[in-house]
């Protein structure tokens, strides 16, 4: 066969899987995959717990500190920009399994290290498996359930995120109550996130390969096997025999997305979102624990923080389940309604806890943060599930992995610009230049996001519908 009949019918059996209502072994296979991010923000948030005991240990300069809570973001954004384009090559299986066992030997790592640049050091290189899996994780997820519900699934990434810490929360307040000696308290706590990536790693060994991952690469015998596990649709438009596939470019995907108006502007408002989510949040709630202890919320005789934690633990239970209401949300207001819900609610949060903290008001703090948190987790549930959703079967791993690179540059500079604009500005003036970028997000939702909930892609040119009114 030819190229154009190869693409015909690998487009064809392609737009049959994502009509598809999805199966058990479907929606095992997307709860696997959201699960990363329980994992991630066990490691990314189990440090901002902890980083008062580093900082006694290591004494690290500003910008030191800046580099080491901002490793793990710097690394994912190489992370998933590499890792999106190799799973599009290799497929999505190979991928998770490789990124999980990279993710267990660098957790484990990290706590023997003898100096505060060792550890900068060994957070960035943790930061690249899981940005690889992130990105990975959104491109199985799309490709291996059906309509809307991957989007729902997709949507839960932020309930999984609060899970996650709300679960190193109470473990490390647990060892702080046995008074473990700070030094091992701290190693303990980022080492024993090995522990759900071996849980996760041995869940995901049985996981098949998407069909159309193996359909895009001209693998037709596995991808018609794979389809009846997760369809029940031998897919009988395809030849019983492999095929070669010419490999698209990077430049063929922008070209594609920038041709079609629903995918352009889902597109760029993907981006933008997961740029202002990313430093919204790794600006201000990931030094929440430390922003609480400074200003005293919960601190009680000697120092104790227990009370803090406890406090911090309150906050992001209440945002773990406005995390899970997300899909909820979705399914009533659509995406654009959620993500402008959303960044309204924590650009006031932000404003209320400027206000506090210049007031030194304790219990608005804690309001302040609760509603941030609370419109954060509704902001920040759908950027990557656009950017993927979005893009053509052939690219949805190099697309969710551009994606995340926006979140992961954006929580980058947002983790080390935060303490230099703290220094420099104080408490009040930083996190009043973080609400800035919650206004953005909102702006962004209203005047470029397309309603896209229920969009089934296709690369010919989307005509005019209901889908691109503002």
């Amino acid at each position: 066969m030819n190229q154009d009949t190869i693409r015909r019918l690998s487009d064809e059996a392609t737009e049959v899987l994502l009509n598809k209502a999805g199966t058990s072994s479907s929606s095992r296979g997307g709860w696997m995959m959201i699960s990363t991010i329980l994992i991630e923000a066990w490691d990314l948030y189990a440090l901002s717990f902890v980083l008062i005991f580093i900082k006694t240990e290591y004494h690290p300069s500003a910008s030191e500190l800046g580099l080491l809570t901002a490793g793990v973001q710097g690394g994912a954004l190489v992370g998933a920009l590499i890792g999106g384009y190799v799973a599009d090559r290799l497929g999505r299986k190979r991928v998770f399994i490789l990124t999980m066992v990279l993710f267990i030997i660098l957790a484990l790592a990290q706590g023997f290290s003898h100096g505060i640049w060792d550890l900068i050091v060994m957070r960035f290189l943790i930061g690249v498996p899981l940005g690889s899996d992130v990105s990975n994780g959104y491109t199985y997820i799309m490709e291996s359930m059906s309509k809307r519900s991957r989007e729902l699934m997709g949507s839960r990434w932020q309930g999984m995120f609060g899970l996650g810490e709300v679960l190193s929360i109470v473990v490390i307040t647990l060892l702080y109550t046995l008074h473990i000696d700070h030094n091992f308290l701290w190693r303990t706590s980022l080492a024993l996130g090995a522990v759900p990536a071996i849980i996760l790693l041995l869940c995901r060994l049985n996981l098949p390969e998407t069909p159309a991952s193996l359909i895009q690469r001209g693998q037709f015998v596995k991808a018609k096997k794979a389809s009846v596990e997760l369809f029940g649709d031998p897919l009988a438009m395809l030849p019983d025999h492999d095929v070669t596939i010419e490999k698209p470019k990077v430049g063929d995907f922008l070209q594609v997305i920038w041709a079609d108006p629903i995918k352009r502007r889902a597109s760029i408002f993907g981006w933008i979102s997961n740029a202002c989510q990313g430093a919204e949040f790794t600006a201000f709630a990931f030094y929440l624990p430390v922003i609480l202890v400074t200003a005293g919320v919960g601190v009680s005789g000697d120092n104790n923080i227990t009370g803090t934690n406890i406090v911090t633990a309150v906050i992001y239970c209440i945002a773990t389940v406005s995390g899970f209401l997300a899909p909820w949300m979705i399914n009533k207001t659509g995406h654009r309604g959620v993500a402008m819900w959303g960044y309204g609610m924590a650009f006031v949060g932000l404003v209320i806890g400027a206000i506090a903290l210049q007031m030194d008001i304790k219990w608005l703090i804690v309001a302040g943060a609760i509603v941030l948190m609370w419109g954060h987790y509704w902001d920040a549930s759908n950027g990557m599930t656009i950017c993927s959703m979005v893009a053509p079967s052939r690219f949805k791993g190099t697309a969710s992995g551009f994606g995340y690179f926006f979140v992961k540059v954006a929580s980058f500079f947002g983790a080390y610009a935060f303490p230099v604009m703290t220094d420099a500005w104080g408490k009040v003036g930083a996190t009043l230049a973080v609400s800035v970028l919650s206004l953005i997000g909102f702006l962004s939702a209203k005047f470029i996001l397309p309603e896209v909930y229920g969009y089934v892609e296709t690369e010919q040119q989307s005509p005019p519908t209901e889908l691109s009114a503002a």
